[in-house]
């Protein structure tokens, strides 16, 4: 899903669109490697609330499918700067649930707001995954076009001990990335 104006409710799906949402199949000759989910929404809210609301990882159970938990774990200056640490909770649909160490890896406020999902080896440089937002104007006064992207990295995830079930997961990830922008895009109106 590309488009959503939750001012009037209408829904405009552009896939696989120029620059638009979809699944880019792995570059890399393990076939998980660099494969990315790319999902973009205009909202009805400005750069700033919008930033506000992706930023703010203790509110992502409200909005998430599958990511059903996070806090920071710097108590001393929690928030969202780059080199930041948080914790989040995942559940799958087989109610299968795992908690992942993420270091934020670009907090530019109004603009990106990125972080690295780390492996058992707890490398930001390889890391499972790196999920990023990115905030531009929108078409209209006041709104503003995300993108949000998942790519996965060259850490170990399940998706290396369960290949055959890789290009299900990327459909997954892309129906669980459509229908959290969408909430947060509700939250920040």
């Amino acid at each position: 899903m590309d488009v959503v104006d939750v001012r009037n409710g209408a829904v405009t799906e552009r896939a696989g669109a120029a620059g638009g949402s979809g699944i880019t199949q792995a570059p890399h000759p393990d076939g998980v490697t660099g494969a990315r989910v790319t999902v973009e929404l205009e909202v009805a809210a400005g750069a700033h609330r919008f930033w506000d609301v992706i930023s703010d990882v203790s509110r992502i159970g409200e909005f998430s499918p599958e990511c059903v938990g996070a806090s920071w774990l710097d108590e001393a200056a929690p928030g969202p700067r780059q080199g930041a640490s948080f914790r989040a909770t995942n559940r799958f649909a087989d109610g299968h649930t795992v908690e992942v160490p993420c270091v934020v890896t670009e907090a530019e406020r109004s603009a990106v707001f990125a972080w690295a999902v780390l492996d058992r080896s707890g490398d930001p440089a390889a890391p499972g995954s790196v999920w990023r937002y990115e905030l531009r104007p929108g078409s209209a006064p006041g709104t503003t076009l995300v993108r949000h992207t998942f790519e996965h990295g060259p850490g170990d995830t399940g998706a290396r001990r369960s290949p055959e079930t890789f290009q299900e997961r990327l459909g997954q990830l892309h129906d669980h990335m459509s229908r959290t922008l969408t909430a947060m895009a509700a939250a920040a109106v």
